[in-house]
């Protein structure tokens, strides 16, 4: 086992590797994973997009009750990739986790294929919210839990797994980091273009299995790839579970909620292995001074687990604890991102799908952003972030949550711009009985595309590069977990303005309610998430200008340590013996 060593404290350790072999670790492993993202994307983004279709029309739900479907299913798929990254942060490798959650997304693919092909397992039309039934909800409801168990459990581990070929105490390799983000976000949109035309093409005319069945068959040819890697891998060694060690100082913390910590040299830090089976060393800081409760050892007491906690895992609970507000900003944005695959998508279902002479699926509209954004990734990494590095001196050229706020920006736009083309649209089709090319939905997709552009990278290195390092797969899950709860967050917005606005109009029919889009007001449920999004921009720059980068820190707000060493050696006689043997 390869360990870099940081000032005596074991720095990120890796199986079978060190910077020695040059198989091991830089951009030729991460090929495999760009691979194998792309493949995996065609299906699970051609799920996102069109699956609200099938919901409405083989598996019969209503408008509302099939895009309710959608955003719950996408929101536990993504609200489980934290399954994912938990399990490779703790038990298993990362490429081990990616393998196994791939074999289940696997094993949803079939079932799903199973009761897509045979209509006797496939409920009848009855006109309510829900058909689905008996047996058939049983087989339909594990099929979709599957999908999402394994499609999360991917996207829990793999971004990790990428961003670990290089060595973030290395400055030459750590400012591939946020390269590395770049290109993962390319492969997805290059599957996801694929997923969302040819893959969407086949499903709707030529039956939803024949879909389904091509996108197993990625699925499994991308575990190939990402399993034939492994030679090229820096495999990170699972620790111990993150989870207990977050507990372990919330309770100390509240058991010694009495103690009053008077100088900061009192907290205790341990330079065993153990107490830094994380791999890092970090140093007090004065942020949230009550959770340095824990790090106190009680008089007449002896150190020991439950009992005290070392300052660097206080200060993990720390770094978490920030970057909290920075998550829960963003979920709004993925709120509006729902709205995209599900209410736009059944608008584009009733305009006119001919264009140049092809007749256009609804649920392949989002090619447009995710062309644009195939586009802009290349030409973001290398022609503005050289020239915004010239000019703001940041090797990335702006920081994370810089570049996060531009993508909240354009979200807020972006569903101001789906308002006023939904109003059209109504407007063409009840006084003029004309429908509208598909193609206007095109502007706000491309605009929401750079927005998630922006968005998506700058939060999955955000939180790889801010997190602890024993808990990078599970931080790089929180930007999934901010999808998962906008996806949530949808479903209930739909039930309360449904609810709301139902007892507001002479017609007693919410805003969303009923089987006829040119009767709902959608274009209202666009401004109002408009208007909530500015909202949320003015509480992201608060929280943004709070938030200290954990390199950042002021020297004024940090703590020298103080450090217990096991055995009763200080550090000035450690380093006294490694002198006597090296003049030996």
């Amino acid at each position: 086992m390869g360990l870099s060593d940081n000032n005596g404290v074991n720095d990120l350790a890796y199986e079978s590797v060190n910077k020695k072999n040059p198989r091991q670790g830089g951009f030729k492993a991460t090929y495999f994973i760009f691979v194998m993202m792309g493949l995996d994307s065609i299906g699970f983004v051609a799920n996102m997009v069109s699956i609200v279709l099938y919901f409405r029309y083989v598996m019969h739900f209503d408008i509302s009750g099939s895009s309710n479907a959608t955003t719950n299913y996408l929101g536990s798929a993504f609200l489980l990739t934290l399954v994912g990254g938990f399990v490779s942060d703790t038990y298993m490798t990362r490429l081990n986790t990616c393998i196994l959650f791939d074999a289940i997304q696997l094993l949803g693919y079939i079932l799903l294929i199973i009761q897509s092909y045979n209509p006797k397992l496939q409920p009848e039309a009855c006109g309510k919210s829900n058909c689905v039934h008996g047996t058939k909800a049983l087989l339909f409801y594990a099929s979709l839990c599957l999908l999402a168990l394994g499609g999360g459990g991917i996207r829990g581990s793999v971004p990790a797994l990428g961003a670990d070929q290089f060595d973030s105490n290395d400055p030459e390799e750590r400012k591939h980091i946020a390269s590395f983000f770049n290109w993962f976000l390319l492969s997805i949109t290059i599957g996801a273009s694929i997923g969302v035309t040819f893959v969407v093409y086949v499903s709707s005319p030529f039956g939803w299995y024949k879909g389904f069945i091509i996108s197993m068959l990625c699925a499994f040819a991308g575990l190939v790839f990402v399993a034939l890697g492994k030679p090229y891998y820096r495999v990170r060694v699972p620790g111990e579970s993150q989870l207990l060690r977050v507990l372990e100082v919330l309770v100390v913390a509240v058991k010694n909620s009495r103690i009053e910590v008077t100088n900061a040299d009192e907290l205790y830090e341990p330079l065993d292995h153990e107490s830094f089976s994380n791999g890092e060393l970090i140093r007090h800081t004065n942020q949230f001074r009550f959770l340095d409760k824990a790090a106190i050892i009680p008089k007449g007491k002896e150190a020991g687990k439950w009992r005290v906690c070392s300052v660097t895992q206080v200060e993990e609970v720390k770094i978490l604890t920030r970057m909290m507000p920075i998550l829960l900003s963003t979920i709004l944005m993925n709120t509006c991102l729902a709205q995209l695959q599900t209410f736009s998508v059944q608008q584009g279902a009733i305009m006119n799908t001919r264009i140049n002479g092809f007749d256009i699926s609804p649920a392949s509209i989002p090619v447009i952003p995710l062309v644009f954004m195939s586009v802009l990734i290349p030409v973001y990494e290398f022609a503005f972030v050289p020239i915004l590095r010239r000019i703001t001196g940041h090797p990335n050229g702006i920081t994370h949550l810089q570049r996060v706020g531009v993508g909240l920006v354009l979200s807020a736009i972006s569903m101001g711009i789906a308002g006023i083309i939904e109003v059209k649209r109504k407007h063409e089709f009840n006084h003029h009985n004309h429908r509208i090319s598909l193609f206007w939905l095109s502007f706000h997709y491309s605009i929401f595309g750079i927005a998630d552009m922006f968005t998506l990278v700058g939060l999955m290195e955000f939180f790889y590069k801010e997190a602890p390092a024993g808990m990078r797969s599970l931080s790089t899950s929180f930007s999934w977990l901010s999808l998962s709860i906008g996806y949530y967050l949808s479903a209930v917005f739909v039930d309360i303005i449904n609810s709301v606005t139902g007892k507001l109009t002479k017609n007693k029919m919410g805003w969303l309610e009923g089987l006829d889009m040119n009767k709902n007001h959608v274009e209202l449920f666009y401004w109002f998430l408009a208007i909530l999004s500015i909202l949320n921009f003015a509480n992201y720059l608060f929280w943004a200008k709070w938030y200290k980068y954990k390199e950042d820190v002021p020297n004024d707000e940090q703590t020298p340590l103080k450090v217990s060493q096991p055995g009763g050696m200080n550090q000035e006689q450690e380093q006294q013996q490694e002198q006597e043997q090296k003049e030996l």
